[in-house]
C-alpha cells in the first residue's frame, strides 16, 4: 500500500515517537493517522502495554501519547515519572476528564492531557509545542495546567534555593541527585527540603511522603 507523505516543513530532525494504549483499534487508528498526517513525528514504538513499551529497543523515545486507563495496574503518575526519569516527555491521552486524574498526570510531569473527544489536529499541536516545535497550523486550546488549588495566604514563601529543591525532588530525584543538580552540598539539600517540609507543615498542609510534597508543588504552581 502507497501513501504519499509529506516532508516536514523545517530542518529538525523527526521527533521519536511512542504510542502507549491497549485498545488494539485505537492504537492503530492514532498511529495510522499520524504516520499520514504528522510528518514532524518518526513513530518508532507502538505499544498494547506498559512493559511492551519499556521494553522495546527504541524507548526512550522524545515523547510518548500514552493513554490514561491501562489494564495493567501502574499507575499513571509511576509511568509518567518512568518516563521523565528515562528523558522522554509524556502527553496523556484520555476518555475521561476529572480533575483528580489531571492533577495525578500533570503532577508526575506530563507536559499535557488531552481527552480523547478533542480532535486529532489539536492532539498533534499539543505535542508539538511541548516538544518546542514552532508552526503547529490549527488552533489549539491551552495546554491544561495545575491551578493553585489554595489561598495565596495560605501558599508559604519559599525561597529560591527552597522552591528549586521542591521542583527538583518532586520530579523524582533523591536528595543527593537534589544537590547535584543545584551544585550544593547533600546537607544544604536536606536543609532545603526540612525547611520546605516545616513551612507546609505550619500552613496544616502535610508534607510527610514525596507524594505529599508533589501534591503541594502542584496545588501552587510549582511544576508548570
Amino acid at each position: 500500500m502507497s501513501t504519499a507523505t509529506a516532508q516536514p516543513a523545517s530542518s529538525s530532525p523527526p521527533i521519536r515517537l511512542a504510542i502507549l494504549d491497549d485498545h488494539e483499534i485505537l492504537l492503530d487508528s492514532l498511529a495510522t493517522w499520524i504516520e499520514r498526517n504528522a510528518p514532524e513525528f518518526d513513530l518508532v514504538v507502538r505499544a498494547g502495554s506498559w512493559l511492551e513499551l519499556v521494553h522495546s529497543e527504541a524507548f526512550p523515545t522524545d515523547l510518548v501519547i500514552m493513554d490514561l486507563q491501562l489494564q495493567e495496574s501502574v499507575s499513571i503518575g509511576a509511568r509518567v515519572r518512568t518516563c521523565r526519569a528515562a528523558g522522554a516527555k509524556v502527553v496523556v491521552l484520555s476518555a475521561v476528564d476529572t480533575q483528580q486524574d489531571r492533577d495525578a498526570a500533570l503532577a508526575a510531569g506530563a507536559v499535557a492531557y488531552v481527552t480523547k473527544s478533542q480532535p486529532m489536529s489539536e492532539l498533534i499541536a499539543v505535542s508539538l509545542a511541548a516538544m518546542g516545535r514552532d508552526g503547529a497550523a490549527v488552533e489549539q486550546k491551552p495546554v491544561w495546567r495545575p491551578r493553585p488549588a489554595v489561598p495565596e495566604a495560605s501558599r508559604p514563601k519559599l525561597s529560591d534555593g527552597e522552591r528549586q529543591a521542591l521542583v527538583l525532588y518532586a520530579d523524582g530525584r533523591t536528595t543527593s541527585e537534589v544537590a547535584r543538580a543545584m551544585n550544593v552540598q547533600y546537607e544544604t539539600a536536606k536543609t532545603y527540603l526540612r525547611r520546605v517540609r516545616e513551612k507546609y507543615g505550619k500552613a496544616g498542609r502535610p508534607t510527610s511522603s514525596r507524594a505529599d510534597l508533589i501534591r503541594r508543588a502542584a496545588e501552587d504552581g510549582y511544576l508548570t
